[in-house]
């Protein structure tokens, strides 16, 4: 039987260049966009992509009825979150004075400091975007091939406190040491963009194409 991955569509995220890098590692795998409810269900594995402001994120979440589903995927079948996927499973944002997220997890959202400095002495520009190593803490399937520190693609201004500290599954540094990514049970979520992180990247896909839990 064809496998089914569902890529959720609430109207924001990088959704084609997420699906395109799925397909490409997901051999005879179905991989669909989609906000349809029943087919989310269906799915054997769920992928919730995401970038741009909490607030936003959350009302487009809403307005495509997408809460329960997304709550129920991460609860019962491979879930991998991505970027913005990460950290709406959180609690509480920062952003813009304060958001309400989906609050799979306690925890919170902050923002970086601004007030680390790179190795020349000038500040780390806010967003960090562009390469860092990614530092495993455990081990895990979806890092499997994969050595620690090696590098992935970020772009974000925000990053995850979980308060279970066991929730970890890597961390990386820029200026401040911050969660990279959270694994439990059947989910796997990242702060970094892994359809954007060349053979690592895709190695990690396929991973998760091939996570049985």
């Amino acid at each position: 039987m064809t496998q089914r991955i569902a890529v959720l569509d609430y109207g924001m995220g990088n959704l084609r260049s997420v699906s395109k890098a799925i397909e490409h590692v997901a051999g005879n795998a179905e991989v669909r966009v989609t906000d349809d409810h029943a087919y989310i269900k269906a799915a054997d594995r769920v992928v919730f992509p995401g970038q741009g402001a909490a607030r936003d994120c959350m009302t487009a979440i809403a307005d495509h009825h997408l809460n329960q589903a997304i709550l129920e995927a991460a609860g019962n079948k491979p879930f991998l979150g991505i970027c913005m996927g990460l950290q709406v499973l959180m609690q509480h944002s920062q952003e813009n004075n304060g958001t309400g997220l989906l609050g799979l997890y306690a925890g919170n959202v902050v923002r970086f400091s601004g007030q680390a400095k790179a190795d020349n002495g000038l500040p780390l520009k806010i967003p960090h975007m562009g390469w860092s190593p990614v530092h495993q803490v455990n081990d895990h399937p979806l890092f499997s091939g994969i050595e620690s520190g090696s590098r992935f693609y970020f772009v974000h201004s925000y990053y995850v406190q979980p308060e279970d500290k066991s929730l970890t599954a890597a961390s990386t540094d820029y200026g401040e040491t911050f969660v990279s990514a959270i694994a439990r049970d059947n989910l796997f979520a990242v702060q970094f963009h892994p359809e954007k992180s060349a053979d690592a990247g895709l190695h990690l896909l396929e991973n998760f194409v091939n996570w049985t839990l």
